[in-house]
């Protein structure tokens, strides 16, 4: 096989992300391009897949440039994703980048790679206006070596939330009809036997198929689909509806919840142009709480946004010890360049930033030891993954990574499968990221 069609996405920021690399290898495979088996092979082309969800996320694919072209000064780099879209200068003047494709192109990739490899390439740079692209390129998903499907509903966003670049790389908010997603559920079912399908978008929220919403595709996923386990991605709380949490009442539907709330203070939430206030973030976990009891629940929270002064910080801080959550993702405010909010004039100093998400950090953590202590004793139903993660060999539906004892030579054999299993206690010390892996054992 010609070694210079070998290659390896390297995937940055989201599910959303995730999804899209899948896509990106599905048509590489297509036009003849070879994904790389293992670490031993060497791939001679790199797809980079970026984010741009804050100037931090664009510095780091830089970086990676740098450094592949370190390694191999003959390699040809492919920067695409939000961060070619939204920040496509940067890497056209970045030595290194062979060819950068927009999300808006990013479906052309394969066709642009064999055309610059016959030397019929005039440009670098491939990139349109965002907001006139219509289609969803649906057929991604699945990377090789994944246990787990992202199966991509929606994209786009159509908040233009004051901090947030995100609707500038992905363009308006589109979705796929109910048919198509039932009909691709199906297809990875039969072709694949995933596990797991996690449905996910840049605003699931906002899905619409002409007069269906969000809980009409989850109705008709759970009743014409055999695949045993769904999962859903961010939520905001006004979208956490009692229809919702009716179909939650069906086990498929993996009790967990990602809640994207950022903040709990109303002035500064109206701030960040989100449609909700402290009543709604309190109501929707009370909600949660009460009809999904055992749910998982994470939140994203972002401190130090530019309008947030210590009173503010108080009010969140109190609103999220008094409510039921599980796990919290913590930002420190970061400027992006191009969003509303980065022209503000106040600004929270740095450290002030640092030390408040140090402060819900600690409060998160606190959480989720107490959290996992709960589950010590109970029976879970756990995926045994392809590539373990967070210190885990697989993954319980209600979202705890578990490391089962003593059953190293059989997990080839479960890989992919789901297997019942007690849990016997907890290892703290997976506390790069304030996790917590929970250990058991095969219960029969």
């Amino acid at each position: 096989m010609d070694s210079e069609l070998k290659y390896q996405v390297h995937t940055f920021g989201c599910k959303v992300n995730t999804y899209d690399a899948g896509l990106v290898q599905k048509n590489m495979n297509a036009r003849g391009f070879v994904p790389v088996q293992g670490k031993t092979e060497t791939s001679r082309i790199h797809v980079l897949n970026t984010c741009a969800v804050t100037a931090e996320a664009t510095k780091e694919a830089q970086r990676y440039v740098r450094r592949l072209k370190a390694k191999d000064p003959f390699c040809t780099v492919v920067v695409t994703g939000c961060a070619a879209q939204v920040d496509t200068q940067k890497f056209t003047s970045l030595p290194g980048v062979d060819l950068v494709v927009a999300n808006s192109h990013k479906g052309q990739l394969p066709e642009l790679l064999r055309q610059f490899y016959a030397g019929t390439l005039k440009e670098k740079i491939f990139k349109s206006n965002i907001f006139r692209k219509e289609d969803l390129e649906a057929g991604g998903g699945l990377e090789k070596e994944h246990t787990r499907a992202f199966l991509k509903i929606q994209d786009g966003c159509n908040s233009f939330c004051s901090y947030c670049i995100i609707p500038f790389a992905r363009g308006k908010s589109r979705s796929i009809p109910v048919v198509e997603l039932v009909r691709r559920v199906n297809e990875l079912h039969q072709n694949t036997g995933v596990g797991e399908v996690v449905l996910t978008g840049v605003h699931i929220g906002d899905y619409e198929d002409q007069n269906l919403k969000l809980e009409d595709l989850l109705e008709q996923i759970l009743l014409k689909t055999q695949v045993p386990r769904f999962r859903l991605t961010s939520l905001e709380p006004v979208e956490i509806s009692e229809r919702l949490l009716d179909l939650y009442q069906d086990s498929r539907l993996c009790p967990h919840f990602h809640m994207s709330i950022q903040s709990a203070e109303s002035q500064v939430l109206r701030d960040m142009k989100r449609n909700y206030s402290q009543k709604e973030v309190r109501e929707s976990l009370l909600r949660i709480s009460e009809r999904v009891p055992q749910a998982f629940v994470g939140m994203d929270v972002i401190v130090g946004f530019p309008t947030e002064g210590e009173l503010e910080f108080s009010e969140t801080l109190k609103v999220l010890k008094e409510t039921p959550w599980s796990r919290l993702h913590v930002f420190p405010y970061s400027e992006r360049p191009g969003t509303k909010a980065a022209t503000l004039l106040d600004s929270v100093p740095w450290e002030c930033r640092l030390q408040r998400a140090a402060q819900v950090r600690e409060l998160s953590a606190q959480r989720l030891l107490k959290m996992a202590e709960q589950q010590i004793h109970k029976i879970k139903d756990v995926l045994i993954l392809n590539k373990p993660a967070r210190g885990s060999q697989g993954l319980s539906r209600d979202y705890w990574p578990v490391r089962i004892e003593g059953a190293e030579a059989f997990l080839p054999h479960w890989r992919g499968k789901e297997i019942s299993v007690r849990i016997t206690g907890m290892d703290r010390s997976v506390t790069a990221n304030q996790d917590v892996c929970l250990i058991g054992e095969i219960y029969e």
